[in-house]
């Protein structure tokens, strides 16, 4: 390789070749270089470049090679460096579609060019690299990780690569980020400059110290989309630009290939696929996941600086650089929308071992193997066109395309979808140790501690199992043995599990069968469309003074009373708000026959009702045992029993009992962290405060749509009725069924309940915000509008 010592023009040694004028040969000119010093005779066309030239040099034989006239301040040794880093990589992973730089017609492989204003430009001739450029939203998520995987080879490759030039001092390096600060006037937006010093000083305070803890090696530094070309599936084909070449955290590679997620709906989710990606070549360190928000944020306030100044300075470039600008301000807003924690807690759940996107199969062919898999007793997919999920944050979820939908519908992610304080704490325990209580273990203890102490007095002993089906099982063998009688109550339409003792006491799920002998069913208290409504006096009692005739009906069978299970939000009745007197009445009632209660919640525990953490409490009333399950934690298997110390031990005598998985220490972590959020970020507040807000719009639409009968419900547990004839209060499940699928058509997934299927289910995630309740409302009043089904 030829070495070189060419001389500095006056003046220039100490600027920096974003600080210098760009080079301006014609293509005329560029083809006598290409011509005179390469030997290749062709037709040049220009391209966009930041601070050097760039031409595409096509032969008549059909060949085509890039020329790069540099900066006249570029340093040789800078160029020298980026050439050998090309050959290296050539070397270390020849599948990187990476430029081979050419020899002159003296054998060397880069020389120099004098231009008209006497300046001397180095000048290099490349192969010139097949593909398209792309945009970021023309990228799939399996596109994007593949992009970060190609990031993290480029890096891996450099490995062993050492230039002296590396030290050079570059703008876009993180380590000269405070270089930005005297750049700032550049930006004329007030409020602007501020979030950009607000970058910088969160960047001086919580990254600069950490910056030397980091590993850190020569790197491409600059691998975003204007430096990547691709093929027909969206694949990298080739790796134009050496140019930034620097010595850099590893991460920073990552962070300059995330300025792809910056115009994307949904850069959470970009990033996370980006995250798997690079990881699946070069795993985070908990240092690196640590900073990366904020290495995210200095590497946008970078290009937004320097797209300001750029523009001023090089109006002809302003086009070019003016996209940085308005991608990264979109970001920007994001960021300043849902608060710098929040931020920084998103972009680190993204970071931690994501997961890896595969290439997307199409709906029609995996609902086809999920029908030959599973078989045709499997509960059918929602919708009429079936989704196909694979990322979720807060309260959205995102489908194999990218698009979000707004999830009002899901009572499992109670604190929202991948909140990354649980997503940590099941990760963290589950590198320690995950065994059984058969051992001695914190978590599981510090659970039922935490459990008990929310529980009314005397609730005093935990039971842990694996589902909401598990413990109303356990509750009903718990009940059995206390009390010695073997029959039970429930609600006509109620859900309560799928194994077999529990799907005897779930009416919802019998197909055309009659009550098994055990069982006696009560009339939900429906005061809206019930046998008796709340305008007639005294409904409520009536409805209660059905469990007299239920435990006569059971005794007529031979039955003594031994659970009357009860889901506080009367969820699959259609979502029903009693006065709590009903409750009240039909548990004295059966307690009074001996019987025990048990509160079923499942559905409605971990704060959905806003007012109180457990649906139970609303109504007034203690349960003899609680089942818990789905949002315990948070989407991770957990469930429990809360009980009498004096029941347990009846059950005790009778038998030993334990579960292998019930209670372990990652699924004890899950719910210890699911508590911690419900409870340090307010969230019985905001599932209060947003409810009320929620059902204040959806009542509102009842008067432009007289086919919503009643809104109600408790907290963020919302039901409404869809009614044929608001007179005769005939129920509309098809409407029901067609509003459910237009608003999934729209973005938004709600369900639909009750006995005849016309009551709209909506319970989203107790972090749901107030434009998301508006979006709700609005998307509703749409698909109301629509033609009525016929």
């Amino acid at each position: 390789m030829t070495e070189f010592a060419i001389p500095r023009a006056p003046g220039l040694a100490e600027l920096d070749p974003l600080d210098a004028p760009l080079p301006r040969f014609t293509t005329t000119e560029a083809e006598r270089v290409a011509r005179d010093a390469f030997g290749v005779e062709g037709t040049a066309s220009a391209l966009v470049s930041e601070r050097d030239q760039n031409f595409q040099i096509q032969t008549s034989a059909g060949g085509a090679f890039l020329l790069k006239i540099h900066n006249a301040v570029e340093d040789p040794l800078v160029v020298e460096m980026q050439t050998a880093a090309m050959r290296h990589v050539a070397r270390t992973d020849p599948a990187l579609p990476v430029m081979t730089p050419l020899p002159d017609v003296d054998g060397a492989l880069q020389g120099t060019v004098r231009a008209v204003d006497g300046s001397t430009h180095l000048v290099r001739l490349l192969t010139f690299m097949p593909g398209r450029h792309l945009e970021g939203p023309d990228l799939d998520l399996a596109a994007i990780a593949a992009f970060g995987a190609v990031s993290a080879r480029l890096g891996r490759s450099l490995r062993g690569f050492f230039h002296p030039a590396a030290g050079h001092a570059l703008l876009w390096n993180v380590r000269e980020a405070l270089r930005l600060r005297p750049l700032l006037p550049q930006v004329d937006d007030p409020a602007r400059r501020a979030t950009l010093e607000g970058v910088l000083a969160s960047f001086e305070s919580r990254v600069l110290p950490a910056l030397p803890t980091l590993r850190a090696q020569i790197l491409h530094g600059d691998l975003t989309l204007d430096n990547a070309l691709f093929d027909d599936r969206r694949r990298v084909s080739g790796i134009v630009d050496f140019g930034d070449m620097m010595h850099a955290p590893v991460i920073a590679d990552l962070v300059a290939s995330a300025e792809l997620v910056t115009d994307r709906d949904d850069p959470v989710t970009a990033l996370r696929a980006l995250c798997a990606g690079f990881a699946s070549v070069t795993p985070l360190e908990p240092i690196e996941v640590e900073l990366l928000p904020d290495l995210l944020a200095v590497r946008w306030a970078t290009s937004a600086v320097l797209a300001a100044w750029r523009q001023k300075q090089y109006p002809d470039c302003a086009e070019y650089v003016r996209g940085w600008e308005d991608q990264v301000w979109s970001v920007f807003r994001l960021i300043e929308s849902i608060g710098m924690d929040e931020w920084r807690s998103r972009v680190r759940a993204a970071a931690t071992d994501p997961p890896l996107p595969r290439p997307p199969a199409s709906v029609e062919a995996m609902a086809e193997r999920r029908r030959r898999l599973f078989g045709a007793a499997i509960s059918p997919l929602s919708y009429d066109r079936p989704l196909h999920l694979i990322g979720g944050a807060g309260a959205w979820l995102i489908d194999a395309d990218g698009r979000r939908y707004l999830d009002a519908y899901n009572n499992v992610p109670v604190v929202g979808h991948g909140h990354p304080r649980v997503v940590e704490a099941i990760i963290a325990q589950v590198r320690r140790l995950n065994t059984n209580v058969r051992y001695l273990h914190d978590s599981a203890l510090d659970l039922a501690e935490r459990l008990v102490a929310l529980m009314p007095d005397g609730l005093d002993t935990v039971m842990f199992v694996n589902s909401g089906s598990e413990a109303n099982d356990l509750a009903w063998r718990l009940a059995t043995c206390f009390t010695g009688g073997t029959g039970g109550v429930v609600t006509r339409s109620a859900y309560h599990g799928v194994t077999q003792v529990v799907s005897d006491l779930s009416p919802s799920e019998w197909r055309g069968e009659t009550a098994p002998a055990h069982v006696a069913l009560l009339t939900a208290p429906d005061g809206y469309r019930g046998p008796h409504r709340r305008d007639q006096p005294g409904w409520v009692d009536r409805y209660a003074a059905a469990v007299d005739s239920a435990i006569a009906e059971l005794d007529g069978r031979g039955h003594r009373p031994a659970a009357m299970l009860i889901d506080a939000g009367f969820t699959s009745e259609g979502i029903l708000c009693p006065p709590p007197a009903y409750l009240q009445d039909a548990v004295r009632r059966w307690r009074a026959a001996g019987g025990l209660f048990v509160g079923d919640e499942v559905q409605t525990g971990f704060g959905r009702a806003g007012s109180h953490l457990w649906g139970f409490q609303v109504h007034g009333v203690t349960p003899d045992i609680v089942t818990l399950g789905k949002p315990m934690g948070n989407g991770h298997p957990v469930a429990a029993v809360v009980t009498r110390a004096e029941i347990a031990e009846r059950f005790a005598a009778t038998t030993e009992w334990f579960s292998t998985f019930g209670g372990n220490p990652v699924a004890g972590e899950a719910g210890l962290a699911v508590l911690r959020v419900i409870e340090e970020e307010s969230l019985l507040a905001n599932a209060e405060r947003m409810g009320r807000h929620l059902r204040t719009g959806l009542s509102a639409l009842a008067g432009r749509h007289p086919c919503v009968g009643e809104v109600r419900g408790p907290g963020l547990l919302v039901g409404v009725e869809l009614v044929r004839d608001p007179a005769t209060r005939e129920p509309d499940p098809v409407r029901a069924g067609a509003v459910v699928n237009r608003m999934r058509e729209a973005g938004v997934l709600i369900g639909a309940t009750g006995p005849d299927g016309n009551v709209l289910k909506v319970r989203p995630p107790l972090v749901i915000r107030r434009d998301e309740v508006d979006r709700l409302v609005t998307t509703l009043d749409t698909a109301l509008g629509g033609t009525a089904p016929g």
